[in-house]
């Protein structure tokens, strides 16, 4: 017997996140390196962020697809800063300053990293001031 669905979605959150590193020497964050960004060293550690971040600069891209999708900028506290695909919003209205969070369900191990958009309650109000 299955167990009921508000049993299941809390650890979903609880396991979504992403692993980045942190250089030991200056102490400088980075996703997917082998190689720290400022100094070269290679004794980075692993850390977890909750994998909320703001949306730094976003495009809409029709590239090799017939459908629009978004690829944005995203800055995190941990200090780096992820190129990214934003759902949960049509693409033309992900706005600098958005708040993002791991799509649900989303790898990423696999390859793509993509994030949605955390609150859509106001957009069709906020899009004509």
């Amino acid at each position: 017997m299955s167990q009921p669905a508000s049993a299941t979605a809390a650890p979903v959150r609880a396991e979504t996140g992403l692993i980045y590193q942190r250089c030991r020497w200056c102490g400088t964050a980075s996703f997917r390196r082998l190689l720290c960004p400022v100094c070269a060293s290679s004794d980075l550690e692993s850390a977890r962020s909750d994998g909320d971040g703001i949306v730094v600069r976003t495009t809409v891209v029709h590239r090799y697809t017939k459908l629009a999708r978004n690829e944005s900028l995203v800055r995190f506290p941990e200090g780096f800063m992820l190129r990214c695909r934003v759902i949960g919003a049509p693409p033309h209205l992900v706005w600098a300053g958005e708040r993002v969070r791991p799509a649900a369900g989303a790898d990423f191990d696999a390859g793509e990293v993509v994030f949605e958009v955390c609150d859509t309650g106001d957009r069709e109000r906020d899009r004509w001031r």
